[in-house]
């Protein structure tokens, strides 16, 4: 943002840059893709860690649908926003959807959310009390809980 110390990094180093909280510089989408929201924009409709399907890919908005919440089904409009990391030695701006790629979530990031299909690694065992429970517990139906453990066995923290 400082043009005199615009000469000491090179546009390749801050593209490298993955700041907590950004999206990568370069973000691959395609129609049908999963994606999280990563700022509150419209609370509380579109907060920090809302699931969305990508509809439509425009040049500067992608056209998604909320996965999850009160607002589950409709359709919004997500656009590019400037967005500036706060704990770099130097300040950078970057315009880019506040979006990235969700095939994955955390054990907590899963509370509370109902899920039609899910898939537990538990190739690292389960690190605090009721964990396991609450991975197991997103799906409605036994048949659709998959799990993945080293040698069919965990320890269950209780």
């Amino acid at each position: 943002m400082n043009q005199d110390e615009a000469m000491n990094y090179p546009i390749e180093f801050l593209n490298s840059l993955e700041p907590a909280g950004m999206p990568p510089h370069c973000l691959n989408l395609k129609v049908g893709s999963s994606i999280i929201l990563l700022r509150n924009m419209n609370p509380p409709k579109l907060c920090n860690g809302t699931r969305l399907a990508v509809k439509k890919l425009l040049p500067n908005l992608i056209e998604a649908t909320i996965l999850t919440g009160k607002s589950k089904g409709e359709v919004v409009l997500i656009p590019r926003i400037p967005m500036i990391p706060t704990d770099m030695p130097f300040e950078f701006k970057r315009l880019q959807y506040p979006v990235r790629l969700s095939f994955a979530m955390s054990i907590n990031k899963a509370q509370g959310q109902t899920l039609h299909v899910c898939g537990v690694n538990l190739e690292e065992h389960c690190f605090s009390h009721g964990q396991l429970y609450v991975a197991c517990s997103r799906v409605g139906t036994p048949s659709r809980l998959f799990i993945y453990a080293q040698n069919g066995k965990t320890k269950n923290i209780v």
